[in-house]
C-alpha cells in the first residue's frame, strides 16, 4: 500500500491549524495534526518543502520505519517543528493502518484499558466570584476534574484567565480559549511572582472552603517560578491536596525539579513543551515528576509518546496529554487512542473546540458524564472537509509574552 498524495492544509476556522492529508494507491486517507501555535507556518513549509517529497511512494503500512527515516536522515534532530512534522505523518499513517484493518485506532495499540477517559477542563476568573462562577459551570458541562486558574491583584493579564483583555483582532473570542492573538506582534503582558504566590495559596483555601475536599483541582504555573519559589508554593498548595502542580519551573534544566521534589509532596506535571524522550530522562528514571505531559502533536505522534509513556510506566508515572485547544481534532482523537489503549493513564486536559473548527474537523469522540472516548469508527475518527476549510485562511498569530515592572522579559 503505496503513499499517493501527501496535502498539507492550512485553515483558521477559530483559529490556525496544520493538517496533513495522506492517500495510499487504494484510496484510503489518513489525517495528521501538525499544528504549532504561533509558528504553524515553520511546521507547514517544513512538511511541504522537505518531507512531502520524502514520503511519496513509501509504504504506508511501514510506520516505525518512517519514523525512523524521517528523524534519523535529516541529522537536524529533535526541537518542535520538526517533531510535530514527524507526528503529522506518524498519525496519518496511524489512521490508514487502523483504516485498513477495519478498526479503531485503539485496538491496534492493545485494545482498550478503560471504559472512558477521564478529562479536566479548565476554569478561571478575575476574581474569586468570577472563579466560582466558572467551576460551577464547568461542573454543569460535566467535568469532574478543574484547572483553576485566577487573577492576580496588581495584575492586568496573566496566562489562562478567560477575562484578560485581547487584542482587536480577537475581540470577542475568550482569551484562555486561544491566548494566541490576532495581531502583527505578540501582546505584552505583565508579572509578579512574588504577588502570585502571596495570593494562590489564599485563592485555593476559597475554592475548597466552597466546593469540598472531593474535586479534583489543577493549576497550571506555566513556568513561570525558579525552582526555589516553585518549592515554595508546592509547599503552600499541600493543605489544599491538589491533582497536579503543572510546569512549576521551565524543565529544561531537568535537575531543578530535584530541589523541588525536596521541598514539597504536591504531585507534579510537566511536559508539554518537550517533544524527545530525551527531554524527559532525568525526570522520569530519578522520579521527579508524576504526570507526562506532552502532546501526540508536539512529540512525534503515537509511535514516539507511546514509548515515553512506557519508560514513564517503570516509574509509575501517569500521562497527563495536553490538550488545549491549539491541538486540533485531529491531534486530540489521536491522543483519545492512546489515552484508552495505555495502562498508566493519568488524565487528558480537554478543552472544547469552536463550532467552526467542529464543522471544519468532523469528529466521531465523545464528551459524556466527564469521561472522553474516541468511538469505534476505523481510524481515528476524524475526516476534514476541504470545503469548509478552505474558507477560512491563514491569519498571523502570536501568543504573548510577559515583562516585569522593571521591563525584563520573563516566561510567559
Amino acid at each position: 500500500m503505496k503513499i499517493e498524495r501527501a496535502e498539507v492544509i492550512v485553515t483558521s476556522p477559530d483559529r490556525n491549524f496544520v493538517t496533513l492529508k495522506l492517500t495510499t494507491d487504494d484510496g484510503l486517507t489518513g489525517l495528521g495534526d501538525a499544528t504549532l501555535n504561533g509558528r504553524e507556518l515553520s511546521v507547514a513549509s517544513y512538511l511541504s518543502d522537505h518531507v512531502v517529497p520524502l514520503l511519496i511512494n513509501r509504504d504506508a503500512h511501514r510506520i516505525e520505519d518512517t519514523w525512523q527515516f524521517l528523524y534519523r536522515s535529516a541529522y537536524w534532530r529533535r526541537g518542535p517543528v520538526t517533531m510535530a512534522a514527524i507526528a503529522a505523518v506518524d498519525v496519518a499513517l496511524w489512521d490508514i493502518k487502523a483504516k485498513a484493518a477495519g478498526m479503531p485506532l485503539y485496538q491496534l495499540l492493545g485494545g482498550a484499558s478503560r471504559n472512558g477517559i477521564l478529562a479536566y477542563g479548565h476554569a478561571s476568573g478575575a476574581t474569586t466570584e468570577g472563579l466560582f462562577d466558572s467551576i460551577r459551570s464547568h461542573q454543569e458541562q460535566g467535568y469532574r476534574a478543574i484547572r483553576v486558574q485566577t487573577g492576580v491583584p496588581g495584575l492586568n493579564a496573566i496566562y489562562g484567565v478567560a477575562a484578560n483583555r485581547t487584542t482587536e483582532g480577537n475581540k470577542g473570542k475568550r482569551y484562555d480559549y486561544e491566548p494566541a492573538q490576532r495581531a502583527a506582534l505578540p501582546a505584552e503582558e505583565d508579572w509578579d511572582t512574588r504577588s502570585y504566590l502571596r495570593h494562590l495559596p489564599t485563592v485555593f483555601e476559597a475554592v475548597r472552603g466552597e466546593f469540598g475536599p472531593e474535586l479534583p483541582l489543577l493549576h497550571d504555573g506555566h513556568h513561570r517560578m525558579t525552582p526555589i519559589q516553585a518549592a515554595k508554593l508546592g509547599k503552600a498548595l499541600e493543605p489544599y491536596d491538589l491533582f497536579w502542580l503543572e510546569d512549576c519551573t521551565p524543565a529544561e534544566n531537568q535537575e531543578a525539579l530535584r530541589l523541588v521534589r525536596q521541598h514539597t509532596t504536591t504531585p507534579l506535571a510537566i511536559g508539554e513543551i518537550f517533544n524527545t524522550v530525551w527531554d524527559y530522562q532525568t525526570l522520569i528514571r530519578e522520579q521527579l515528576i508524576d504526570y507526562v505531559r506532552s502532546a501526540v502533536t508536539h512529540t512525534g505522534g503515537i509511535t514516539q509518546l507511546k514509548k515515553i509513556l512506557e519508560f514513564a510506566a517503570q516509574y509509575q508515572i501517569k500521562s497527563g496529554i495536553h490538550g488545549p485547544t491549539d491541538i486540533s481534532p485531529v491531534g486530540m482523537a489521536a491522543a483519545l487512542h492512546l489515552d484508552l489503549a495505555i495502562h498508566n493513564f493519568g488524565i487528558q486536559e480537554y478543552m472544547k473546540h469552536g463550532e467552526k473548527t467542529n464543522a471544519t474537523f468532523q469528529q466521531t469522540f465523545t464528551f459524556d458524564d466527564g469521561y472522553l472516548h474516541p468511538g469505534d469508527q476505523p481510524g481515528i475518527g476524524v475526516e476534514l472537509d476541504l470545503d469548509e476549510a478552505g474558507k477560512y485562511p491563514y491569519q498571523t498569530a502570536y501568543l504573548p509574552f510577559n515583562r516585569l515592572a522593571d521591563g525584563t522579559v520573563h516566561d510567559w
